[in-house]
């Protein structure tokens, strides 16, 4: 892979990475159409990353579907899938990590401890390895996608981070490898976690500059519906995600939110 990177921006092309943890969805294959329409080489990476994990969480459940994923990619266009094995990400027990610090730390950070540690280090060996122009990152993630552009611009890499905007079920839901594991009464359930962003933003709409209001709001939508229990909603700057004292065009909305044993996290820009 590094070898074919290197003769391929020899010969002046330009390579996009969609680095993913493969269980395909059209989420992913909107980022490959926005990399086909942008680079001349398309990379989608295949690779569930132990690091970013913790010790009670899924890594061993996480969905897999390789062949599934392999015809995904031919049918959408992608020149190359990289989907490297543990042992060669990380030959040895990991000792070296790439930390950001600060925003690592907050909402998902607070409640993942070394998550963002696991996924800054996984994505600047893919960036060193794939040696893409661009990189593609959804939105859904987001706070993954600030932590990646802090990373790149901390560590001067080569590399431009595009974020597109999440693609969501026909109810709202944002696509998710992970919605795979709701049951039906989840599933059903799960479209209000897109319900409680947009009550929130209707109620800013309308006047509401109290960011608490907004919260309120977000928590009164979400524990209507049984069996969703909260981990967070939050009010911040796009940049920093620092909270915000007064609601403001150019802020996130943030929810992350329980269904049994199955964890969602999803976000709002406003506008």
């Amino acid at each position: 892979m590094q070898s074919f990177s290197e003769l391929l921006r020899k010969q002046g092309k330009a390579i996009g990475l969609v680095p993913t943890m493969g269980f395909l969805h059209e989420g992913h294959l909107s980022l490959v159409r926005d990399a086909r329409h942008a680079c001349d080489i398309v990379v989608v990476s295949i690779f569930v990353n132990p690091t970013q994990f913790g010790p009670n969480e899924d890594l061993s459940r996480y969905p897999r579907d390789i062949e599934g994923d392999r015809k995904k990619c031919g049918s959408s266009g992608v020149d190359i899938l990289f989907m490297p094995a543990d042992k060669e990400m990380y030959p040895e027990k990991p000792t070296v990590f790439v930390t950001v610090e600060g925003i690592s730390d907050i909402l998902e950070g607070e409640i993942r401890p070394g998550h963002f540690r696991g996924v800054a280090t996984v994505v600047a060996k893919l960036l060193h390895i794939v040696k893409p122009n661009k990189a593609f990152f959804g939105q859904k993630d987001f706070q993954q996608c600030v932590v990646i552009k802090r990373m790149v611009k901390g560590l001067n890499m080569d590399v431009d981070i595009i974020v597109r905007p999440t693609v969501r079920e026909p109810d709202g839901l944002a696509m998710s490898s992970r919605n795979s594991y709701l049951k039906a009464d989840e599933r059903h359930a799960a479209a209000v976690l897109y319900r409680a962003l947009f009550a929130a933003r209707d109620l800013y709409t309308a006047g509401a500059k109290e960011p608490e209001k907004l919260k309120q709001k977000m928590r009164a939508v979400i524990l209507a519906e049984q069996g969703v229990g909260i981990d967070y909603v939050e009010v911040a700057d796009p940049e920093t995600l620092a909270p915000l004292d007064t609601a403001r065009d150019n802020m996130i909305l943030l929810v992350a939110a329980r269904l049994g044993k199955t964890r969602l996290i999803d976000n709002l820009l406003i506008p």
